[in-house]
């Protein structure tokens, strides 16, 4: 008998640093998630005494507990890829993600949606996801638009620029998904751009 593969939804940084021994990748989208910069990074887009933001998934409805300073809590559509791994590369592959993600998130599982002949059809049913839960240490929930891109801009670790981060991310979604509604990805990038130009960048 023959195990299911293992597929992960890749929703942030593996939308443009794909897992290894990818042998096949779907795009896709979620129901009822948010996605957003409220997970602070120690390790990869930041320091542990300076850290960076990097996006986790929320329910849109524990969301709400969080969004006072977010003004479009339900319109964003959550793009993203789900990554097939070769079963020869399974163990080897989890373990290299889990250290990837260790930053307080979680694996947990999810249907991912596909339009079918204009119609909303799960493609697959139980896909792995890394989840940056509400009540982990690294969550930091919402913050102002402007406060939030600041760090962002600011932000330097391991990996590298955390505005690269989300540079990298919004152009990733725009090409699987030019139509979607991501306005909190778009209005962050919107303000790195204008702190690009006249911000005093002091990397």
């Amino acid at each position: 008998m023959t195990s299911e593969p293992f597929v992960v939804f890749g929703y942030g940084s593996l939308i443009f640093k794909p897992p290894p021994h990818t042998i096949a990748q779907v795009p896709g989208f979620l129901k009822g998630y948010v996605r957003r910069f409220a997970q602070k990074s120690h390790d990869h887009r930041g320091t542990p005494e300076s850290p960076g933001r990097v996006v986790t998934l929320i329910h849109k409805e524990d969301w709400d507990k969080f969004s006072g300073a977010d003004a479009f809590p339900d319109e964003d559509v959550v793009w993203g890829i789900a990554y097939t791994i070769d079963p020869a590369f399974e163990v080897e592959v989890r373990a290299h993600l889990d250290y990837r993600e260790k930053d307080g998130y979680t694996l947990e599982t999810l249907d991912i949606y596909g339009i079918v002949d204009g119609h909303e059809k799960v493609n697959i049913a139980g896909a792995f996801c890394y989840i940056g839960r509400t009540d982990n240490p690294s969550f930091i929930g919402s913050e102002p638009l402007d406060t939030l891109a600041d760090r962002i801009w600011r932000s330097v670790g391991p990996s590298g620029r955390n505005k690269d981060y989300l540079y990298n991310l919004v152009e990733a979604v725009r090409t699987l998904a030019p139509e979607s509604h991501d306005s909190h990805l778009y209005a962050l990038e919107t303000r790195l751009k204008m702190l690009d130009k006249g911000g005093d960048n002091k990397e």
